[in-house]
């Protein structure tokens, strides 16, 4: 199993995150993402936020070994050709270490403060999966055409070509079990969704039926789990963080149980011992506010993840 971390880049300077990337990288960790938005899911949203893919490219000249990337792009905020150009770029700034991670896109709010068009879920999904084409169509092909709904290419250009090949590691986020499934079963590298042991054993199910459907080895496909972590002997500061998990993502108690990955050390290692069992590959760990709890991940990292590894 690898591990990764999972950081917000809202409320967040730029000098932090980038103190944050080189402690991860020198303690051992495996990877690192950074969530895409232009603002918080708040109310009053006057909160500096950093762009997305122009961060990573900073993050990527800042590390040398960790996988970089998205968890996940909004496909609504930018052209996927437009996209294609910029996960490239830094593709290659990085020595071949971009994980290109896409999404529908979710945040109401955010579409609608910068005007971009916020479509019906069944839109979002359909102009994702397209998305998804013409990614790849730019990376592997001289010159893409593509005539899609949403989305057309007529003999366009991609050079350079990105360093991994044939083509940047393609991850798709979410959890629709009907539509969001099958495209990560036809087109992703990896798949990526929040949830612990219970959630990820049904909806690898679905997705090995997805990749049946379309004649896959769902063995390709790498699969990740976002978990929030806190290691402590205090069965109350645990329902704490199950309750908060309950506020920010409307779940109920059960699914917000299964979500945290809290407790001793023993009891983290059996929930990731579950969790290896039901077929993750990746366990990201949001590191979302400052000041980051460095004693938290460095613990995960020297006194959990070895028995995984």
């Amino acid at each position: 199993m690898q591990f990764a971390l999972f950081t917000s880049l809202t409320g967040i300077p730029w000098e932090q995150v980038q103190a944050l990337w080189r402690h991860a990288e020198a303690t051992g960790w495996d990877a690192a993402f950074v969530a895409d938005h232009f603002m918080p899911n708040t109310p009053d949203p006057v909160t500096p936020t950093l762009e997305c893919w122009t961060t990573l490219a900073g993050l990527a000249l800042c590390t040398q070994r960790l996988r970089i990337g998205t968890l996940v792009a909004g496909n609504t905020y930018r052209h996927p050709a437009v996209l294609a150009k910029m996960a490239t770029n830094v593709d290659i700034m990085s020595g071949g270490r971009l994980i290109c991670g896409l999404g529908a896109a979710w945040q109401q709010n955010e579409h609608e403060a910068y005007g971009i068009p916020f479509y019906t879920v069944r839109e979002r999904l359909e102009r994702l999966e397209e998305a998804c084409q013409v990614l790849l169509a730019l990376w592997h092909e001289p010159k893409a055409t593509f005539q899609g709904k949403y989305y057309q290419l007529r003999h366009a250009p991609l050079f350079p070509k990105p360093v991994q090949q044939p083509h940047p590691e393609l991850l798709i986020g979410g959890g629709g079990e009907r539509r969001t499934l099958r495209i990560a079963a036809k087109y992703a590298d990896h798949w990526n969704v929040w949830g612990g042991p219970e959630i990820l054993r049904r909806k690898i199910r679905i997705l090995e039926d997805h990749c049946a459907a379309v004649g896959r080895d769902p063995r390709t496909i790498k699969r990740s789990a976002n978990m929030p972590l806190l290691l402590t002997d205090q069965p109350e500061a645990r329902q704490r963080l199950v309750q908060s998990l309950m506020r920010l993502f409307g779940r109920s108690e059960a699914e917000a149980r299964d979500t945290v990955l809290a407790g001793s050390v023993g009891e983290v290692q059996d929930t990731l011992g579950r969790l290896q069992a039901a077929g993750v590959d990746m366990l990201c760990i949001p590191t979302f506010v400052p000041p980051w709890r460095y004693e938290q991940l460095d613990r995960f990292i020297t006194e959990v993840a070895p028995a995984f590894r």
